[in-house]
């Protein structure tokens, strides 16, 4: 073990996991540990890293907003955060929209939570089996995962999860008075799992019908990841609300939540806030990355850099299948084995996730071009040929 691991594991909570490299630099597509290792990095901080690391934009945003105000409270206005609230319900296509910022994801799930109550106090707030909504305790009552919540409960009443079927969701609506059913249109810490062909559709019309809220978690598909600005909009619908973060921020904390219609009039003055959400640094650079994406079509590159990846590694060794859209990819893979795939390619100066024992989650920057892809093919086509030679050994 070296000295940073050691100094690491003295001072971190033990509900960190042990670090796979100390990173001290990044450019592009590329970071550096701090004994000189190159990484070339297909997860970009998990979806986060949506114009890699260090792109000039970012660094422009950052300084030039520092170098002016950084942090003003709720209890004031900036023109970065208007802007770039105007910007996301544009990008969303939200009729009468409206934002509300936080710092997180998970923070975006605890308003969409306060949302939902605010509709019905007492409704019962459907989300899914294995999906994931972040570790707060309102947003792991959500998570469908019952590892993560378990040793955490009583977590929040009225939750009830279930199957990704479309009769599981119709029985629950006819069975509960539902507030609101939160989903993610592809689970993506479940291993990239798309949600059954027209299931969206299907759960805005039952919504509808019945009355609660379409809560959609874009906090992984949003800000261009998946070949299309926002998920949602590839499944011809309008939520009522979404919960982003991640990638809209390129770096920077930041979560929102953005509500739809009569979604947008539920909050009263003083019910909910954040004291730096919405600050001038954080809205200022995520308006800057997403104009970027916008103005670099980034949203179109996503979109096809997606395709030549799904292309070149179907057909790959243990390669089962590649699940997902865009830039948020999971390869199934014929042996569990993909923490050993995970593993070698790390050795050989690749970063990728095991989501699970038979999946491979990449999510490189939305600026990944033919150079990265070709160097991503040859180390991921050698750490797969060699772990299915172990596994036939």
């Amino acid at each position: 073990m070296t000295a940073w691991m050691d100094d690491y594991a003295s001072v971190m909570m033990k509900s960190a996991p042990t670090p796979l490299a100390l990173l001290t630099r990044g450019e592009g597509c590329y970071v550096w540990s701090e004994d000189g290792t190159r990484y070339l990095d297909f997860l970009a901080g998990i979806a986060v890293n949506s114009l890699g690391h260090a792109h000039p934009v970012v660094v422009a945003a950052i300084s030039e907003q520092a170098a002016r105000i950084a942090h003003i409270s709720n209890l004031f206005a900036s023109p970065q955060q208007i802007a770039l609230a105007q910007r996301l319900v544009r990008l969303a296509g939200a009729e009468n929209g409206r934002v509300f910022f936080g710092n997180s994801g998970a923070e975006a799930i605890e308003a969409a939570i306060k949302l939902a109550r605010r509709h019905k106090q007492h409704g019962t707030i459907i989300a899914l089996e294995n999906s994931f909504h972040g570790r707060t305790t309102g947003s792991v009552s959500l998570t469908g995962k019952p590892a993560l919540r378990e040793d955490f409960e009583p977590l929040l009443p009225n939750v009830l999860h279930i199957p990704s079927t479309v009769e599981a969701l119709q029985s629950a609506l006819e069975s509960h008075d539902v507030a609101a059913l939160v989903v993610e249109p592809i689970k993506g810490e479940a291993g990239v799992i798309e949600l059954p062909e027209g299931y969206l559709k299907a759960a805005r019309e039952l919504t509808t019908t019945h009355g609660a809220l379409l809560i959609i978690d874009e906090i992984q598909t949003g800000a261009g990841r998946t070949g299309s600005w926002f998920a949602f909009q590839q499944h011809g619908i309008q939520p009522d609300a979404i919960a982003v973060a991640k990638g809209i921020g390129g770096g920077v904390p930041i979560g929102a939540l953005v509500t739809f219609g009569m979604a947008s009039d539920l909050f009263a003055k003083g019910q909910h806030g954040s004291t730096f959400g919405g600050n001038p640094l954080a809205t200022g650079t995520a308006d800057a990355v997403l104009t970027y994406i916008e103005d670099a079509a980034l949203v179109d590159n996503a979109a096809a850099r997606g395709e030549q990846l799904r292309a070149a590694i179907t057909g790959l060794p243990l390669v089962a299948e590649v699940r997902g859209r865009g830039l948020l990819l999971g390869v199934g893979l014929s042996a569990p084995v993909a923490n050993e795939v995970a593993a070698v390619c790390l050795e050989a100066g690749l970063i990728v996730n095991a989501a699970n024992d038979s999946t491979i989650r990449l999510a490189p920057p939305l600026i990944v071009g033919d150079t990265e892809i070709a160097e991503f093919l040859s180390i991921f086509t050698t750490a797969l040929t060699t772990a299915a030679q172990e596994a036939h050994a």
